[in-house]
């Protein structure tokens, strides 16, 4: 009896330790909230087969009362990758394709930037960032235009080489556009469907969607806020349908957690096998590593290594396995972090574009791993502040740049169509003969009305508001004679799409 009173004692204080560390923990991602001046987020986190919080903090739109909670909607993004990759490999358990099989096979019309990278493309390439291509090289074809994937796959064979194939690293949504689309053909059923079918309706991810336009049908989701110089603001949903392959899964703390415990449990839950063990040989073993500084290994001494699977990051962390991935969504960011050997796994998704996801994910694991502390919240912070800094300052001296008092050209110099084989047509108009304006016929939402800036440079005043971007200009390019305009040049600073990849041609 003593024996047995002894280990019960030493269970309850275990259990009386873990629910210590866990409101500790509640109450730092409550603080955190508040720091960072986000409206909310959700958390999930898993350990051991189980769900240990799954809850929201904060609000679903700054200004407004309405809470988060573990069921409120956020886009998850990039975290949608994952879930391609482990399709793909259900396929291949499924004996439908092999992970060297040419995407070609599959999606003649594909093409890259040389013939011979084009033909030996493979599935696995394209879950692995490795085909050359820069990072977030193309995404301008995509975003906001109504181009179908394939529309979008067959414009990349303009994209640059940007590092030779297979050697180099270069972070391409258009890639896992082209994943989506093998689905397709292979199994007979969109990407989503294959999804829902495959993974979502075995584990009960009843709170998962596939596009923003079935967001008021579901009821409960969190608003996009804009950061905009270390403010927010909330801004539209923003439809993805066309990258959704990319990113375009939105979900709940909930079921996250429901995806992470699948995963921990190596593809089995309640005895159903869901995902081929085998199937995470290849999801988590490296195939494109990342090389790692000095400075780096100073600043994070337990990391060793850092590369990418197959829609997953993969790095050391303490001596464990880290599996993680993180999502940007215009106006949402979100972190998964599972260490598989711990069977832990945390999930936070966010409704701002701010680094707080990724710093308290980070934080947690840290925590339970037992590894030195750091207040990953404060630094995290402190990173943001600086960056959003840093953009001020970019900005602010290319604003500085203007040559005051000089003119523009002739607006009939500058009036016509404008066209680049990788985007389509550009159109500049003016319906008074004194203002431009700047139509994108693929994509109208980013029609803007053109204001002088100097020469024949124009400040782009954009109609609607966008996430990623503001301040950008465009410039009319003459022939050496300047007897008339032979392009446009974009400069439109930001990080995520590049209006400097449309070179586009005067036609008329």
């Amino acid at each position: 009896m003593a024996r047995i009173a002894h280990i019960l004692a030493i269970l309850l204080f275990s259990i009386s330790i873990n629910a210590q560390n866990l409101d500790s923990l509640d109450q730092y991602i409550s603080k955190a909230v508040i720091d960072w001046n986000v409206p909310g987020l959700a958390v999930s986190i898993v350990k051991d087969g189980k769900v240990v919080l799954s809850k929201g903090y904060g609000v679903k739109e700054m200004g407004k009362t309405e809470k988060v909670d573990q069921n409120t909607l956020f886009a998850i993004a990039s975290n949608t990758k994952a879930f391609i990759a482990t399709s793909l490999g259900i396929l291949v358990e499924q004996k439908k394709l092999n992970w060297d099989d040419p995407v070609q096979k599959f999606l003649p019309y594909f093409a890259l930037y040389d013939s011979y990278v084009s033909a030996n493309t493979t599935v696995k390439d394209l879950l692995c960032h490795k085909v050359g291509l820069g990072t977030f090289s193309g995404d301008v074809i995509w975003y906001k235009s109504n181009f179908s994937p394939e529309e979008v796959l067959k414009r990349a064979k303009y994209l640059p080489q940007a590092y030779p194939f297979r050697a180099g690293y270069g972070y391409t949504n258009l890639m896992f556009l082209a994943a989506g689309e093998v689905i397709q053909k292979v199994s007979g059923k969109s990407w989503f469907d294959f999804i829902k079918e495959n993974i979502g309706n075995h584990i009960g991810m009843n709170r998962t969607i596939y596009s923003t336009n079935d967001l008021t049908k579901m009821g409960n989701f969190a608003t996009p806020h804009k950061s905009t110089y270390s403010q927010l603001k909330p801004i539209p949903w923003t439809n993805w349908d066309n990258m959704g392959a990319a990113g375009g899964i939105l979900s709940s703390a909930d079921d996250m957690a429901k995806w992470m415990l699948l995963n921990l449990a190596g593809g089995t839950l309640a005895t159903k096998t869901v995902i081929h063990p085998s199937i995470y040989d290849e999801l988590w073993s490296l195939q494109n590593s990342n090389k790692i500084t000095v400075a780096e290994r100073e600043r994070a001494p337990s990391t060793n290594f850092n590369g990418y699977g197959l829609g997953w990051v993969l790095q050391d962390l303490g001596g464990h396995l880290m599996v993680s991935h993180g999502g940007g969504y215009d106006g949402m960011y979100s972190q998964v972090m599972m260490v598989p050997n711990q069977k832990l796994g945390v999930t936070i998704l966010s409704n701002s574009m701010t680094g707080i996801s990724s710093a308290l994910s980070r934080h947690i694991v840290e925590r339970y791993l037992k590894l030195p502390y750091k207040d990953r919240s404060k630094s995290g912070l402190e990173n943001e502040l600086s960056y959003q800094k840093s953009r001020k300052v970019i900005i602010d001296k290319k604003k500085e740049a203007q040559i005051k008092g000089t003119k523009p050209s002739e607006l009939s110099f500058l009036l016509g169509k404008y066209f680049d084989p990788m985007y389509g047509e550009v159109i500049i108009k003016s319906t008074d003969g004194k203002n431009l304006q700047m139509l994108f016929p693929h994509a109208p939402a980013l029609s803007a009305t053109l204001k002088h800036f100097h020469y024949d440079t124009y400040e782009i005043v954009w109609n609607e508001e966008h996430a990623w971007y503001d301040y950008g200009t465009v410039q009319f390019v003459f022939d050496n004679e300047h007897k008339s305009v032979t392009s446009i040049q974009f400069d439109v600073p930001n990080e995520d799409i590049f209006f400097e990849e449309i070179k586009a041609k005067k036609i008329d």
